[in-house]
C-alpha cells in the first residue's frame, strides 16, 4: 500500500478543495466552509508529508 495511500489523501484534498469552493460560491456558513478548508488542508499535509523520506532511513 506504498503509495496507495498518499495519493489517496491527496484526491480526498481535491474533493474537499472543490467541496470548500462549492461551499462558498453557494453562500453555506462560514464555519462549514472553514470545516471543509481545514479537512483540505489537513489531507493535503498528510498526503504531501507521507511522501517524504524518513530521515536516517
Amino acid at each position: 500500500m506504498g503509495a496507495a495511500l498518499p495519493t489517496l489523501l491527496l484526491i480526498l484534498a481535491g474533493v474537499l478543495v472543490g467541496g470548500a469552493w462549492s461551499l462558498y460560491r453557494q453562500g453555506a456558513s462560514k464555519g462549514a466552509v472553514l470545516v471543509t478548508a481545514v479537512l483540505a488542508v489537513l489531507a493535503t499535509a498528510g498526503g504531501v508529508l507521507w511522501l517524504l523520506p524518513e530521515a536516517g532511513a
